[in-house]
């Protein structure tokens, strides 16, 4: 089916649907999450609705996938997440998917200089997966901690709801926390790991917003 339908179905307001027009691309959705404020969440943990974002103009990157996936949705696309998993000397990390030609890309709200937009070159979920994993770093140790991801997880299960409700979304976050995970690294693999160096790190540590920061 083609946009159109998607559009007449999805519950945003006159006003998010002017504000969200100009999107008709990945790459312009990914312009638009990168001058959203990162939310850091100073006032306890939140999964905030697409709406809530739009409203709020800041998002982490569960919240920043969640946008991208109901817009590209919106555009007539199919609203698809995909989580990499860390081991616990990290965070997970969450991206809305795309295809061009038969290939992968990935939108992703991130507040450093890795782990961000991908180019829609991947032949398989698995490649565009571990194209993050050299930039997956402990900055403090230079600890490579990706170790395993997702299938393309489709938001459409929930229905439309989730895109512009007040509450949190959490009955998505631990839906896609409980995707079965797809190894990355072989166990036997590991202690061949060679941390980052000292240069990734420093470029690793660049932040665009800062927790000072009042938007955040």
């Amino acid at each position: 089916m083609g946009s159109g339908y998607y559009r007449a179905m999805l519950p945003f307001s006159p006003a998010e649907r002017a504000l969200i027009a100009p999107l008709t691309t990945p790459a312009k959705i990914q312009d638009f999450l990168d001058h959203l404020a990162i939310n850091h969440e100073k006032r306890g943990e939140t999964c905030m609705s697409p709406r809530r974002v739009l409203e709020e103009r800041k998002a982490h990157c569960l919240e920043g996938a969640l946008l991208a996936a109901s817009i590209l949705w919106n555009n007539g696309e199919r609203p698809l997440l995909m989580e990499l998993h860390s081991t616990d000397a990290d965070d997970d990390h969450a991206v809305a998917l795309y295809k061009r030609g038969g290939l992968w890309g990935a939108i992703s709200k991130t507040n450093h200089a890795t782990l961000r937009f991908r180019d829609p070159v991947y032949r398989t979920t698995r490649e565009l997966a571990l194209s993050y994993f050299h930039e997956y770093f402990v900055n403090a140790t230079g600890e490579k901690v990706l170790r395993s991801y997702t299938r393309p997880f489709s938001l459409k299960q929930f229905g439309t709801t989730w895109i512009t409700t007040s509450d949190d979304v959490w009955d998505i976050a631990y839906a896609l926390q409980d995707r079965p995970q797809i190894p990355l690294v072989p166990k036997a693999n590991e202690p061949h790991l060679r941390a980052a160096d000292r240069l990734e790190r420093r470029a690793g540590s660049i932040i665009e917003w800062p927790r000072r920061h009042p938007r955040t």
